[in-house]
């Protein structure tokens, strides 16, 4: 703590024990009656001019003139000014006010609302009272807190002074409201299934170990809640989502953190075009009832989602991007163009590997507007029906918006013989190194071998949905707590 912050904090203690020892404790209150908000009396001010209001919130300016002062005081909703007057609340009263009350603290107050000489909407206050004495100083409000490590450490100041945070967190809850409301009008059954897993499934992703002390058994937290819906859609529930944490234990970077949300959602009868149907309609319903746009802009760049998304295979993907045609080339090939372009791959790398490897390389950070990449290869994609025509590659696509991908869907794999035999190759993969890949789940495969229906499944990453709307850069800026490194 800085000398200053130390200052601060012991003139503020002082503050506190003075009270305490004159039967003023605010911390002896325990509720206060609120019968308005700030953002109602501002914008319905005519319905509320001479009206006498209850309101609370938190101290952001004082002002002290003499036997007048003013104070900012911010609720949930906005800021109003307050005006207080010693001759209104008493000598005593407004004695407190002046010598014991403090930027940050939270106080309740009674009044009527009224307009000043200069216009602004304000409550000139009868009764006043102190419900919290803060302690620590908040950021200088001029410059409000740019200081992105304690934002992200200590989310609740960035909250208290930041407006364009605490607004991205408000879309970032109606974002998932209006996604459940889709989804329930569709005739979708929201449901919830475990984190704690015995085995990892339904992601090519790291896993956290955890340890069943009880059961005395290693177990893990889920990557993905993929394999428990898709029993569930065994068990006869057509049409299911679920919105919910995920984790992999893996890197940290403007688009990933170790936790972040997921909706998943699973349709008996449905194939991926269908969800990729889905996914634009869920994409515009989202921007039309939120934000009652369709044009959205990203820095310089401004997206169109009035426009039908633009559907791609990886291979034509690649083709356009970096001339590179893998209908056209055989492995050998595919692999010293790899060399050439120094693209890293694996022993067991396959073709299908190597175009995912080129994909990533130099397509993902060129999708801009919404595009759908379909058609991915089988190695790559363990749960996914494959195409009627081609073996190789499977039902499945992505979505991408300014690069990130957004959303990832399949026409999912119901034959629990070919199930076995992908699950065999991921372990193979896994024998060669790669950590990455599906365990074979025999709890699974049996269900499966009960009979599952064609079904077609879809994940959205919601942080990135958010982002995009709220047009921020990183994960981090819309997770309330993202992850961080532990203080020394």
């Amino acid at each position: 703590m800085s000398d200053t912050a130390n200052d601060s904090f012991k003139i503020k203690l002082n503050k506190l024990n003075y009270l305490k020892d004159n039967n003023k404790n605010p911390f002896d209150i325990t509720n206060f009656f609120v019968s308005d908000n700030n953002s109602s009396i501002i914008n319905d001010f005519n319905n509320y001019e001479n009206k006498e209001v209850s309101i609370a919130g938190r101290i952001m300016t004082i002002r002290i003139m003499g036997k007048t002062s003013f104070c900012d005081v911010k609720d949930f909703s906005d800021k109003i000014q307050i005006y207080v007057k010693r001759d209104e609340i008493g000598d005593e009263n407004y004695l407190n006010f002046k010598k014991y009350y403090d930027i940050g603290d939270f106080i309740g107050i009674v009044g009527k609302v009224f307009k000043t000489h200069k216009g602004e909407i304000s409550v000139r206050v009868s009764k006043i009272k102190l419900l919290n004495k803060s302690l620590r100083q908040l950021p200088e409000k001029f410059h409000g807190l740019n200081d992105q490590e304690i934002i992200y450490r200590q989310r609740y100041l960035d909250l208290i002074v930041n407006n364009k945070s605490k607004n991205n967190f408000i879309y970032r809850s109606k974002i998932i409201k209006e996604i459940r409301n889709f989804l329930d009008n569709k005739d979708f059954l929201e449901v919830e299934t475990p984190i704690l897993q015995n085995i990892v499934g339904g992601a090519n992703a790291k896993p956290f170990l955890t340890h069943h002390n009880t059961f005395d058994m290693d177990m893990y937290l889920r990557v993905a809640p993929e394999i428990n819906l898709k029993k569930l859609i065994i068990g006869g529930f057509d049409k299911i989502y679920e919105i919910g944490s995920v984790f992999r234990n893996e890197g940290i970077s403007t688009k990933h953190n170790p936790e972040f949300t997921l909706l998943e959602l699973y349709q008996a009868y449905a194939n991926y075009n269908d969800m990729m149907n889905l996914t634009e309609e869920i994409i515009k319903y989202i921007a039309n009832n939120i934000f009652k746009n369709k044009i959205f802009r990203n820095k310089d760049i401004e997206i169109d989602l009035s426009k039908k998304f633009e559907r791609m295979s990886m291979i034509d993907a690649v083709k356009k991007f970096c001339n590179i045609d893998f209908d056209s080339i055989d492995f050998y090939e595919a692999k010293k163009i790899a060399d050439e372009r120094n693209i890293k791959y694996k022993d067991f790398s396959t073709k299908g590997h190597i175009l995912n490897l080129f994909f990533e390389e130099y397509v993902e950070d060129k999708l801009i507007q919404p595009t759908f990449i379909i058609d991915y290869p089988i190695e790559i994609s363990p749960l996914t029906k494959c195409k009627k025509n081609n073996k190789n590659f499977t039902e499945r696509f992505e979505l991408y918006i300014l690069g990130h991908e957004i959303a990832n869907a399949y026409s999912e794999l119901n034959d629990a013989c070919e199930q076995r035999e992908r699950f065999l190759y991921q372990e193979k993969l896994r024998e060669l190194g790669e950590q990455e890949v599906d365990r074979i789940d025999e709890n699974f495969l049996l269900a499966m071998e009960y009979g599952m229906p064609p079904t077609g499944g879809l994940g959205i990453g919601v942080d990135r949905l958010v982002m995009f709307f709220t047009n921020s850069q990183s994960i981090r800026d819309i997770l309330f707590f993202p992850t961080v490194k532990k203080n020394n």
